[in-house]
């Protein structure tokens, strides 16, 4: 793990939330909700980000928790081969984008938590 990616939550009404965190917390929101940029003990630029999904969403599947977690990663296709091996339950196959690959597993309680190899660059 090199970080927290995110961490995603659902919500009655998820609009009017990132609305109110916008205006009385002074998150800089957008659809997503907010992403908050550090950089890491290399300097690299990096990203952590907060997104309320709506109270019926599917994404956090199988789970039936109220939250997922997203970690980011380093070269997410090997740890995914060595959790495997390690007897931990992937969810479905691991997807490319233009701005990371992403990877589910599921720990000891059920909780889905989002694997993610992140191409930062790719947010500027």
């Amino acid at each position: 793990m090199t970080g927290i990616g995110g961490f995603f939550f659902k919500s009655k009404n998820s609009k009017e939330l990132v609305s109110w965190y916008g205006k009385h917390l002074g998150l800089k929101t957008d659809d997503y909700g907010s992403t908050f940029w550090w950089k890491d003990n290399d300097g690299a630029d990096c990203s952590t980000q907060w997104s309320p999904f709506a109270d019926d969403t599917t994404y956090f599947a199988p789970s039936e928790k109220q939250f997922m977690q997203n970690f980011r990663v380093a070269n997410l296709e090997k740890l995914l081969e060595q959790l495997k091996l390690e007897g931990v339950t992937l969810v479905g196959e691991m997807e490319s984008y233009d701005y990371g690959k992403f990877g589910w597993i599921l720990d000891p309680e059920g909780n889905k938590i989002e694997l993610w190899e992140p191409i930062d660059s790719a947010f500027k």
